[in-house]
């Protein structure tokens, strides 16, 4: 078959002007952040050098133009923020206290739906297994790991192999993990891990993404599998930053290995575990991908995100999908605030 040069024309320029646009936004940027700070910044040594040489008195900075300099650099930052989050959030809000077609406003009614209808609550009740299950047992898992291969040989390997799942996108784990949960009929060679397991076992094979509550769990597993190599490299950080004179002095005076865990390692580790903690609390609030992934929502797997999808664009329920992003967003504000003021006790501290 022929390249048709001519035909795929378009396409070429589409991707020109695509590189064109990339050259100058990068150029702009790199302008805007190195170039024009690096100018002022040569002209103000020149000032002092000048001012050094001639014995006259060193010029002062101007707080009113240092003030105008930051807004400078702070306007994109802010432009972005108010365009990308500001006012879709208030323009969701709205949306959430309007019918379904948002035309007409019908008050908290969205939200009522949204705590009396039996499938949403099961949604509810779902993300709220994922949000205390993977934070936990990720966090667990990767404590774990990290105590015991610390100062080990051969650790840098050890700690590649369970960080290696977090450079494989959502919807690539997911696939991986589906392979692992397939089902063939009965009588047949199965091809999936699990079911081949089970066989062996002298067992029946199951459709496991079909059970409920069970097939919830398997997919909180795979969010597990990817988020423990997180929380495995921010603990075994935090755990090489204890001062090694602490660890020595405890180990002088006779401590266990247990004690050790408890009474030296967990103390030093605390603010990076607060940290692990709400970080994947956030990120499960917000899990889309496995569950769009692996059943679509279907079997009383479905979660807020993926729920908000369905009903904003699949089933054209607008009032409904805002009610209920902006619930999801409500459920993060705590979890963000607690980050926030936790951060400001240690700098505090």
């Amino acid at each position: 078959m022929e390249f048709d040069f001519a035909a795929e024309q378009p396409k070429f320029l589409m991707l020109m002007y695509g590189l064109i646009a990339f050259v100058v936004v990068v150029g702009g940027l790199l302008l805007l952040l190195d170039v024009v700070p690096a100018w002022f910044a040569r002209r103000r040594e020149a000032q002092l050098i000048a001012a050094s040489a001639s014995g006259a008195p060193m010029p002062g900075r101007r707080k009113q133009r240092e003030g105008l300099f930051a807004l400078f650099f702070l306007l994109p930052t802010l432009l972005l923020l108010t365009v990308g989050l500001v006012v879709p959030a208030i323009r969701t809000t709205l949306l959430s206290f309007m019918d379904d077609g948002s035309n007409n406003w019908v008050g908290l009614r969205n939200y009522g739906w949204m705590f009396s209808e039996g499938s949403i609550v099961r949604v509810l009740i779902n993300t709220l297994i994922w949000v205390i299950l993977v934070p936990l047992v990720a966090t667990a898992f990767g404590l774990i790991y990290a105590v015991l291969v610390d100062k080990a040989r051969l650790e840098a390997i050890a700690k590649s192999l369970i960080f290696l799942p977090m450079a494989i996108s959502f919807v690539g784990a997911t696939i991986i993990w589906k392979f692992v949960y397939a089902y063939r009929g009965d009588g047949q060679e199965q091809i999936g891990l699990l079911n081949q397991i089970v066989v062996g076992l002298g067992g029946e094979p199951k459709q496991w993404l079909l059970e409920s509550p069970l097939n919830t769990f398997l997919l909180i597993v795979i969010m597990i599998w990817i988020q423990a190599g997180f929380a495995m490299v921010v603990l075994s950080a935090a755990i090489k930053a204890i001062p090694a004179d602490i660890v020595e002095a405890a180990r002088l005076d006779g401590v266990t290995s247990w004690q050790m865990f408890w009474q030296i390692t967990m103390p030093g580790i605390r603010p990076a575990l607060v940290v692990v903690v709400v970080t994947l609390s956030i990120a499960t609030l917000k899990v889309f991908d496995i569950v769009r992934t692996a059943t679509n929502g279907n079997y009383d797997t479905s979660v807020i995100a993926n729920e908000m999808y369905n009903q904003a664009f699949r089933y054209g329920k607008n009032g409904q999908g805002s009610a209920l992003a902006v619930f999801l967003f409500v459920l993060v504000i705590p979890i963000v605030i607690y980050q926030i003021r936790n951060l400001r006790q240690q700098r505090e501290g």
